[in-house]
């Protein structure tokens, strides 16, 4: 059974810094792509960032806040400067030409 669970989301102060991880099991090849997705509340759904096997990276980050890393199925997202308009459950997923999984969600609450 394939499993992604996100970890390190949490309470941080506008300005502050988390580092959200993506651990996979349960798939014995390398992913063609993973990504970070966020949902804020009455939202939807939206990418963040999605980087491939091969590296290639695209991200909706046009202030270079944000920088996504995999090491093979390991996912990362390293979130700087952060602001309340960043609160919202962000979501791993991994995908190819015939396969789509997502996690649960990790909740990043920005807010003094």
């Amino acid at each position: 059974q394939v499993q992604l669970v996100e970890s390190g989301g949490g309470l941080v102060q506008p300005g502050g810094s988390l580092t959200l991880s993506c651990a996979t099991s349960g798939i014995r090849f390398i992913v063609i792509a993973m990504g970070w997705y966020r949902q804020a509340p009455g939202k939807e759904r939206e990418l963040v960032a999605s980087i491939t096997s091969g590296g290639t990276i695209d991200s909706v980050d046009s202030e270079g806040r944000f920088a996504i890393s995999r090491d093979r199925n390991t996912l990362y997202l390293q979130m700087n400067s952060l602001k309340s308009e960043d609160t919202a459950v962000y979501y791993c997923r991994a995908w190819g030409f015939d396969y789509d999984y997502w996690g649960q969600g990790t909740q990043v609450t920005v807010s003094s």
